[in-house]
């Protein structure tokens, strides 16, 4: 399944297992990207910093992103390992870390979906030899149902746990870096951490406490402008529009806008795991970004909730359009151009002309066929001399 949003990797190196883990991670995302298109839209409009606040309606965004997104990818992973049944197991098991979870457990669903459908893989082969007639739905029920609900246990226990630990390793690292003046090495690891979709909690579990903090007493904070730079996605997604795979080209100009004027960032993390290695592109536009932040003293007064270039500008001190505009553009610019690189600057996506028939080109037409006979000779000659042979040894 993930080869439909990836190109087939061949190999067993490094490389081509990135690649691979990429496509598998894709995978279970494209196909609920329109999921995650309905949450962005309804988070985009209805929250109270939306364009169309609504106390009533903006109570499906915490629900939507905190349960159904992660169902809808433990489903899908586990339908890539098993078919229906391995997706009704994933779906069962990843219960289990959103309940014992407080965040949106999208990197534990990607890992609890395909996992469950695995073990129950191997159990219905264990079993499948072993069945007398007439029971394989009893056995299939509860084997699907043992297992599920031994792996929702399990993914409250320990792996959402595990994942926890994770994202606060994460928002650790990046304190530090923090704390010792190296802001635009925080992109090395904030943008990979979106891009696994713990930009929530970096963003509102360390960087927004500690850029309140130093807005009260600054007036305004860089801090606020790590994580919801939206340079880095906007660049990315030009990049995939000119340049990536003709199949997806046309999906990237609603991506755009839902990214930049909608602020949603969720929406173009999969074009990254599709192709892993242009994490090194948003790596660098949010570098370059951060740069450029420091560089002119740009700030904001407060976390720019969604991470709009609206929402961004509603934010701004007085005075400071000019350094957060920079910014922007400059994450955008340089994303982009390392992405068109990345990409081959989409040599490899141009159609290739169709092979002609074989044995066609070496041979030459009938009519264009040179003639080896002299423009006199006659065609019955050939007839004629060995008649008159044979009539002179009867004589």
């Amino acid at each position: 399944m993930a080869d439909t949003y990836t190109p087939p990797v061949y190999g067993t190196g490094v490389k081509a297992t990135i690649q691979r883990l990429g496509g598998h991670l894709a995978g279970m995302i494209m196909p609920n990207i329109g999921a995650f298109i309905a949450w962005g839209l309804i988070t985009a409009l209805f929250i109270p910093t939306g364009w169309l606040p609504n106390e009533q309606l903006a109570k499906m965004v915490g629900p939507i992103i905190t349960t159904l997104l992660p169902v809808l990818i433990a489903y899908t992973g586990g339908r890539m390992v098993h078919g229906q049944r391995g997706a009704v197991v994933g779906a069962v098991a990843v219960m289990g870390v959103i309940v014992g979870s407080d965040i949106p457990m999208f990197l534990g669903a990607m890992i609890i979906g395909p996992l469950t459908a695995l073990i129950l893989k191997y159990v219905d082969k264990f079993t499948e030899q072993r069945t007398k007639a007439g029971f394989e739905m009893l056995v299939d029920n509860f084997t699907a149902g043992i297992v599920g609900g031994a792996m929702a246990v399990a993914g409250m226990w320990a792996i959402g746990p595990v994942v926890r630990e994770i994202t606060e390793t994460a928002g650790d690292a990046v304190g530090w870096l923090i704390s010792h003046s190296l802001l635009p090495l925080a992109s090395v690891l904030v943008e990979p951490a979106k891009v696994l979709f713990l930009n929530n909690a970096i963003n509102h579990g360390v960087l927004g406490p500690l850029g309140v903090t130093e807005a009260l007493k600054d007036g305004k904070s860089i801090l606020f402008m790590l994580e919801s730079n939206p340079g880095p996605g906007l660049g990315l997604l030009l990049a995939y529009l000119m340049f990536g795979p003709r199949g997806l080209r046309p999906s990237t100009a609603p991506a755009m806008i839902i990214h930049f004027f909608g602020g949603i960032h969720e929406i173009y993390f999969p074009y990254v795991l599709m192709k892993p290695r242009l994490i090194l592109a948003v790596i660098a536009g949010g570098a370059a970004g951060v740069f450029t932040f420091m560089v002119t003293g740009a700030g904001l007064v407060a976390t720019p909730s969604p991470g709009s270039i609206f929402a961004y500008l509603a934010v701004t001190p007085k005075g400071g359009w000019f350094g957060v505009i920079l910014g922007i553009v400059v994450a955008t610019a340089v994303t982009f151009a390392v992405a068109a690189v990345l990409l081959g600057f989409g040599r490899g996506e141009k159609e290739e002309p169709a092979p002609e028939p074989a044995g066609t080109a070496a041979e030459p037409e009938p009519s264009a066929a040179p003639v080896a006979h002299d423009h006199d000779h006659d065609p019955e000659q050939d007839d004629r001399e060995p008649r008159a042979r044979s009539v002179s040894k009867e004589a």
